[in-house]
Formats: structure tokens, C-alpha cells, sequence
């Protein structure tokens, strides 16, 4: 028995481990050998769509989908098969073939099975899936959707082929894959110069967290040897702290630039710019889930320095009240959404920044939040189809009467992210705002106090995102929009999405030790449940959050319902006016990056150009004029010459003569 610390203040009971060490993987057998088959399925429907060129248009998008359901059966089968098992003999590991061989340096590509790899696999290839579907539906009459099923089946792979990775290096070939996707996802209708501003912008941003990643991934090769999991895990116990220190931390730059948290999250509204299906993909169970796993698979790194992991709780707690407070403002549906999820990620970030305690129940609001964020952002898609692709809510109200299954799936989305029970986010978050009080001095109330406050303040937001939209008086013209259900290509998997987004979390978060808790021992070999008491009573903290939760929406209710909303946005006071504005966050990117950027590279160029090349062209102009007039004293005449010597014989004569 251990008592665990995590720099956040000790917690007063002690952690079962699961053995002194990390669960030795068991080479991969039976279904568990084909697991390749998860990431090459997808990948070769990719292929085929693009190589194969405008003769898959037929039939290519439905290959792509299919494709997409068969990674998700593998996955399933290979979660079977590890579910029988016992605790230490639940991971395995699959050989691929021999990667890189310089030196003493070898590593060998291979799949890392796990529980914590399969249940990332599972969220994204069940909800990856039901995309794939509801874009049958979204992109029916899109003269280009054959490519679009195409990077939907690259952005699965990719992201498959980063959770199932079992070193930082192979990892970092699926976060690179991820990225290119994104960027081809989002700026998918690139026509417009907008739109294809925004996904650059998504892709510059990820560079910068892209370049932390790879930094720390060199510190561990200095430091260790070894790239692979296994090694860096085992070699953590024996690393200094000033190590572990900035290797946290620079996973932490390349969790922020992927999962849009502070100070890297100034992509994500703008990425929504992309069709409605790419932001459910991105935004809800894939690309912003990939920092959290960084995050929480490099836990033996971060229990090695308490100073990352307090950063790394300060970052979620940040971009928790950040996302928040701009969510409140946004009267586009899908900016709102993104502002959501900014927030959400964030409560996971703090989750998993807390150490042993918030390790599971980071997971746990990831796999809730990848069900009913995704409905709920499929339920926009739904509303702009039915709408003539209108995203401002100002624009809707009343729509329940004429879109009843997106009103009602959207609805089970909202009350779960809102906690209400006993839908899935009840589960899970509240389980994150109890781990929030747990540990000593200040930091428990200030970091549950966010945490508190943030549930508060989502309930306003998602409150007033779905009564602008679905209640109140109606505020669209029918000679402009004729709203209508959508097809059922789109509102199944929204049915689907919103039957998880009620039950998820009781199945997964029930009793004393979880069915996802038990999942995951083998990995962070815990136990128990959350350990240590909160300053506070959990009761009090549940009845807390739920008054919270309800004068937020009650507050939405009569601001929006029951008062007239106007259909011009009104001025608003100035922090009104701020979160309009993202909080200024491009601002403070223009000033404190690319304008210094540009005059450092301006700088740097006239340095070059005029200092430089200066020299060296002006040298040679010395060179040439000086050859030149030196060349006219050459002409062939004898008198020249003669005259050139007697000159010279004089300048001598009157040289001596001087020195005498």
C-alpha cells in the first residue's frame, strides 16, 4: 500500500498498486494479432478513395463508412478478448516490423493494447462511424464528397494509429497524420478564402504544439536512451527532477495545440469552419481528446514532477472559465459549441493534472463528452440543414415544433453536459469537481471553486444555445427558411448519440469501484475510488453544483423563453463585448507573436540583404572598379609606360631625400 502525492497536496488514504511496476505487455495473440487491421482498414479506404479518383464516386463513400465499422469490430472483439483476462494479462503488445535501426538506437513499430489505447479506440471508431453515416445524409449533393469520405478515413486512421503507438516517436507519425486530416477537413470547402484561412490558422497553431512535442521526445531519448513507452516509463522513477520537469511540460505545449487549452486554443472557434460532420469528428471524440491522452499516458512523467502536474491543472482550469465565458456570447450555434468544448477539455485536463485521483475520471468525461457533444453538434448540422445552413440563433426559435427528433436528441446532449441526473455528465463531471476539492492549502478551493463555478456557467451557456434555438417565439421567415426534420441517414446516429448521452455514464460510473475504474486498474493500478475527502462534503458539492446548474438554466430561461430575444444582437457591456471577441486572444496572439515575428524576420532579412550581402556585394564592386582603373594604366603605349617609371623613380628620390 501507497500513499500518493501529486503536488497538489497528499491524499489522506492509501492506493492499491497493481504490482511495483508498470503491467508488462503479453505478446499479442489470437484477435488481438489482427489488431493492425484497425488502423490499415481505414487507411486503405483513404487510398482507394484518392488514388482510385473520380471512379469510386459511386461507391466510395459507402466503402469509406463500411471500412469505418469494421475498424470499430475489430476493436470490439479485441475489447472482448482483453475483457476475460486478469488485470496483469489485460495488455498486450503487437510487433509491427523493424522501424529504425541507427547505432545503438533500435526501435520497432508496434501497437501498445491496452485498456486505456481500446477505450479511446472504441469512442473513436463507434462515434467516428455514426459521422461517417450522418455524412451520408449531410453530404449527399456535395460534387467533391468522395475526397471528404477520404479524409473522414485518414483522420480515423491517423488517430487510431496515435492511441494504439507504443513509443512517443510512432505516436507523433499519427499526431502528424492527425493534423494534415484536420487541415484537409476543415478547409474542405477551401473556395472560400475564409474557410481556408481558418485551417491554416488550425495548422499553424498545431505547429506550435507540434514543435513541444517533439522537443520532449529528444529530451527523452537524451535522457533515457529510449523512445518507447515501456522504457520511458520504467526509466521515469530514476530521472531527475529537472528532466521530468521539461519533458512535462513540453507534452504539455503539444496537449495544448492539439486539445485548443490555454494559451494555443485560439483555432477552434475558426475551425468551424468546415463542414458540420468534421466538427462532431474533431471537436467532440477525436483531435481535442488527443492531448488528454498525452497527458494521461505520460502519467509516470508527470507523478514525477509535481511542478508539470500543477501547470497542467492551472492550464485546465484556465481554459475551463475561458471557453465558458466566450460560450456565452457566441450567437453562432456552432461557435458556441466549440466554445463548449474548450471548456469541457479543459475540466479533463484539470482531471488528469490532479495525479492518481483524476486520472479515471478524465477518461471517463472524455467517453461521456465524446457521445453527447458529438449528438449535439450533429444536431446543429441537422438544424442548419433544415435551415438553409443559417448558424445564427437569433435566427431559429421554435424549432421543437418542426424538428422534433433534433429538438429531443439535442435535449439529451444538453442535460447531460448541464449534469443533470442521472444523464452521462452527471457521472462524470461532478466526479471531476469532487476531485477539484481533494488535497491541502489553497489549492483545492481554488482549483474547485473553478470547477464549481464553471458548471454554473455552462448551465447558462448550453441553456441559452438550445432556447434560442428550439423555444421561444419563432424568429425565421417562411419565405426564407423552410425548416424541416433531416433525413435518417442524419437522425440516427443523432438517436444513437443520444441514448449514450442517458445511460453512458450510469453504465460506466456505477458503484463504489466502477465498471471504468476496473477497466483501467491495470494501467494506473488503482483500486479504490477517489481517494482522500474533499474540504468539502461530497453531498454538499453535488447539491452545490446542481443549484448551480439550475439557476443557470434559469437564468437562460427567463433572459431567452420568457423575454423577447432580439434578432440584431444589443451592444452589451464590455466584457460582453470581450467574449465576442474570443477574450482578445487573437489580439494577444498579433501582438505578443506575428507582430514581432514579422519585424524580427523583416529585421533579419534587411540584416541579410543589406549587412551580409552588402559586404560581400560591395567587396566585389571594390574588387572591379579597383581592377578597372588599374586596367587603363595598361594601354601599350611606350611613352606611358615611360612616364609611369619616371613618376615613379621621382616619388622615390623624394622619399629618401624626406627621411634624410
Amino acid at each position: 500500500m501507497h500513499t500518493l502525492t501529486n503536488g497538489l497536496g497528499a491524499y489522506a488514504g492509501p492506493v492499491a498498486l497493481a504490482g511495483e511496476g508498470p503491467v508488462t505487455a503479453v505478446t499479442a495473440s489470437g484477435i488481438t494479432a489482427y489488431a493492425w487491421l484497425l488502423v490499415a482498414l481505414p487507411a486503405l479506404g483513404a487510398a482507394i478513395l484518392l488514388v482510385g479518383g473520380k471512379r469510386t464516386n459511386a461507391f466510395g463513400p459507402l466503402l469509406a463508412t463500411l471500412l469505418s465499422w469494421g475498424s470499430f469490430v475489430v476493436g470490439l472483439l479485441v475489447v472482448i478478448s482483453m475483457a476475460g483476462r486478469a488485470d496483469a494479462d489485460r495488455a498486450a503488445h503487437l510487433h509491427l516490423f523493424s522501424w529504425i535501426n541507427v547505432g545503438s538506437f533500435n526501435l520497432d513499430a508496434g501497437q501498445r493494447l491496452d485498456p486505456l489505447s481500446m477505450a479511446f479506440v472504441l469512442l473513436i471508431t463507434f462515434v467516428g462511424s455514426l459521422i461517417h453515416v450522418y455524412s451520408l445524409g449531410y453530404m449527399k449533393d456535395d460534387p467533391d464528397k468522395r475526397k471528404f469520405f477520404a479524409y473522414l478515413n485518414l483522420f480515423v486512421a491517423a488517430m487510431l494509429l496515435l492511441v494504439t503507438a507504443d513509443s512517443y516517436l510512432l505516436l507523433y507519425v499519427g499526431w502528424e497524420g492527425v493534423g494534415l486530416a484536420s487541415w484537409l477537413l476543415i478547409g474542405f470547402w477551401n473556395d472560400n478564402p475564409a474557410y481556408a484561412t481558418a485551417a491554416n490558422k488550425a495548422f499553424i497553431a498545431n505547429r506550435v504544439g507540434d514543435l513541444g512535442l517533439s522537443v520532449a521526445i529528444m529530451i527523452m531519448f537524451f535522457q533515457f536512451g529510449h523512445v518507447d513507452f515501456a522504457s520511458v516509463d520504467a526509466g521515469a522513477a530514476n530521472a531527475s527532477p529537472g528532466a521530468l520537469t521539461a519533458m512535462g511540460l513540453f507534452l504539455l505545449l503539444g496537449a495544448c495545440g492539439k486539445s485548443a487549452q490555454f494559451p494555443l486554443q485560439s483555432w477552434l472557434g475558426d475551425a468551424m469552419a468546415g463542414p458540420t460532420p468534421v466538427s462532431a469528428l474533431i471537436h467532440a471524440a477525436t483531435m481535442v481528446t488527443a492531448g488528454v491522452y498525452l497527458v494521461v499516458r505520460s502519467h509516470a512523467i508527470f507523478e514525477g514532477s509535481p511542478t508539470a502536474q500543477l501547470v497542467v491543472v492551472i492550464v485546465g482550469a484556465i481554459t475551463l472559465l475561458f471557453g465558458a465565458v466566450v460560450g456565452c456570447a457566441k450567437d453562432d450555434m456552432k461557435k458556441a459549441l466549440a466554445a463548449s468544448t474548450m471548456s469541457q477539455i479543459g475540466y479533463m485536463m484539470l482531471a488528469a493534472g490532479l495525479g492518481p485521483v483524476g486520472y479515471v475520471f478524465a477518461i471517463f468525461h472524455l467517453l461521456t463528452h465524446g457521445f453527447f457533444k458529438a449528438g449535439m453538434f450533429l444536431g446543429a448540422g441537422s438544424v442548419m440543414h433544415g435551415m438553409n445552413d443559417q448558424v445564427n440563433m437569433r435566427r431559429f426559435g421554435g424549432l421543437r415544433t418542426v424538428m422534433t427528433i433534433t429538438w429531443a436528441t439535442f435535449m439529451m446532449g444538453w442535460l447531460a453536459i448541464l449534469g443533470v441526473p442521472p444523464f452521462a455528465g452527471y457521472w462524470s463531471k461532478d466526479k471531476i469537481i469532487e476531485a477539484a476539492f481533494i488535497g491541502e492549502g489553497w489549492r483545492p478551493w481554488v482549483f474547485g471553486l473553478a470547477a464549481l463555478i464553471g458548471a454554473g456557467i455552462t448551465a447558462f451557456y448550453m441553456s441559452r444555445l438550445f432556447f434560442m434555438t428550439f423555444h421561444g417565439k419563432k424568429r425565421w421567415t417562411e419565405d426564407i427558411h423552410h425548416p424541416h426534420e433531416s433525413p435518417l441517414t442524419m437522425t440516427i446516429p443523432m438517436m444513437v448519440l443520444a441514448f449514450g448521452s442517458v445511460v453512458l455514464g450510469a453504465i460506466l460510473g456505477f458503484g463504489q469501484t466502477s465498471l471504468l475504474q476496473s477497466w483501467l486498474n491495470p494501467v494506473f493500478g488503482i483500486t479504490a475510488g477517489t481517494e482522500g475527502e474533499p474540504v468539502l462534503p461530497a453531498n454538499l458539492l453535488l447539491g452545490l453544483t446542481l443549484v448551480l446548474v439550475l439557476a443557470g438554466a434559469g437564468l437562460a430561461w427567463v433572459r431567452y423563453v420568457r423575454d423577447v430575444v432580439p434578432e440584431i444582437a444589443p451592444h452589451g457591456n464590455l466584457v460582453t463585448q470581450a467574449a465576442r471577441n474570443d477574450l482578445y486572444q487573437d489580439a494577444v496572439n498579433e501582438g505578443a507573436l506575428m507582430r514581432p515575428g514579422i519585424h524580427l524576420t523583416r529585421s533579419l532579412v534587411f540584416t541579410d540583404t543589406r549587412g551580409i550581402d552588402g559586404a560581400a556585394s560591395g567587396l566585389g564592386a571594390l574588387v572591379i572598379g579597383a581592377s578597372t582603373r588599374l586596367r587603363k594604366l595598361q594601354n601599350g603605349y611606350v611613352r606611358s609606360y615611360a612616364l609611369t617609371m619616371l613618376a615613379g623613380v621621382v616619388i622615390i628620390l623624394g622619399a629618401v631625400w624626406v627621411m634624410q
